[in-house]
């Protein structure tokens, strides 16, 4: 399954990758990819949406489904 998830204040790559490793490290998720232009991080995976949401939020990071 493919998710979307709104990401704001990614200002660089490493913003982006900080976000792909909050989530790809959880359960159930198989890859991430954050495009901070698009403000948001496109998931792999059978992960619930609120529990990719919470990760990117304690990464410091904005986010909603």
């Amino acid at each position: 399954m493919t998710q979307t998830i709104t990401v704001e204040g990614m200002t660089c790559g490493h913003c982006e990758q900080t976000v792909e490793e909050a989530l790809e490290g959880l359960d159930g998720v198989a890859e991430a990819s954050a495009d901070r232009d698009a403000e948001s991080v496109t998931v792999e995976g059978a992960a619930e949406a609120d529990v990719l949401v919470d990760a990117v939020t304690d990464a410091g990071y904005d986010a909603s489904a």
